[in-house]
């Protein structure tokens, strides 16, 4: 493993896939005291994968979400009350209140952006590449993605240009073998790697529940992207543990499959690590007892924010016609 971790290396890494996990449960039940507006699509089980690959990111740097997008906002390190905010629709949230869940943007940071459209975040990541290529940043682009947008034309037009203009772009896969409500197989028929292949970029598969194996790939993988080696693809097999959006029943999916995702949860794989170690428990509980108390502190605040007010949010999207503007 590349610049192999230390003890305090890993309780960071832990400490960030703690933050995605509590920050979601406290969101869940947000959701379900009405306090959320929108929809709502959780990314619980699949912390490694965010966490894992954004450490291995400079800061300059720049990622592209997705529907599940709260964990690589989060591990790209978006301020946390800004965030709370931001979904419970405050003027304090960090596009202030406008996007919510699926729109949590915070460009100071490199958060392009979570994206409502299956493949919607891989353009965007392409053309921040072209833009750190053109620019000479010595950045790269990590455009997150799902399974279910392998059949998407986007992430093949992607794929050819990132290819033929050498772009530094990552495309990070998370895989968690569904497509929405369908088995990956019944809406892809091919492998990504082949895909990849098929447009000479390389591809790399990982246990996306193993926050130290998706870290030790992106170390590999990053840096042959930014001196201009031209894009990768890191895929990350991964377990969605709840349904599409808060709130599926799960009706399609059988006891054996959630019991699966559940056996592989990324706290308890880096838990059995520290155990080994030899860390005291008491020492990763105080750790979470610190999450989790950011996390009540966030949420308080954003529930003393203030409503966006509608003129103001008007404002943005509508514009008074003058007179003779189509005369």
């Amino acid at each position: 493993m590349p610049l192999e971790l230390n003890q305090q290396d890993l309780l960071s890494l832990y400490e960030t896939m703690v933050l995605i996990r509590r920050s979601e449960e406290r969101l869940s039940r947000l959701f379900a005291d009405g306090e959320v507006p929108g929809f709502l699509h959780l990314s619980i089980g699949q912390e490694a994968v965010p966490v894992g690959i954004c450490a291995a990111l400079q800061a300059a740097d720049t990622v592209a979400s997705t529907h599940r997008g709260h964990g690589h906002a989060l591990a790209k390190g978006v301020d946390l009350r800004g965030f709370f905010a931001e979904i419970l629709g405050r003027e304090e949230g960090l596009c202030r209140g406008r996007g919510g869940s699926i729109h949590v943007a915070d460009l100071r940071v490199g958060m392009l952006g979570a994206n409502g459209i299956v493949g919607g975040g891989l353009p965007l990541a392409l053309g921040s590449a072209l833009a750190h290529q053109v620019r000479r940043t010595g950045g790269v682009a990590v455009a997150f993605f799902g399974d279910g947008a392998m059949a998407e034309g986007v992430l093949h037009e992607c794929l050819n240009l990132a290819s033929l203009w050498k772009l530094p772009l990552i495309f990070a896969c998370e895989n968690n073998g569904w497509s929405e409500f369908s088995p990956l197989e019944r809406q892809f028929a091919a492998q990504l790697g082949a895909l990849g292949n098929a447009f000479g970029i390389p591809a790399v598969q990982v246990d996306g529940s193993d926050v130290e194996a998706v870290r030790a790939a992106a170390t590999r993988v990053i840096p042959l992207a930014r001196r201009g080696d031209g894009p990768q693809i890191l895929e990350c097999k991964t377990f969605r543990w709840r349904g599409h959006y808060e709130g599926d029943p799960q009706k399609y999916r059988d006891a054996g499959d959630l019991a699966d995702a559940r056996s592989r949860d990324p706290l308890v794989v880096s838990g059995a690590r520290f155990e080994a170690m030899g860390i005291p428990a008491d020492r990763i509980r105080t750790l979470e007892r610190a999450v989790e108390a950011r996390i009540e502190a966030a949420v308080e605040a954003a529930r003393l924010g203030r409503e966006p007010d509608y003129a103001a949010a008007a404002a943005d999207v509508y514009t008074l016609a003058t007179a003779g503007a189509h005369g």
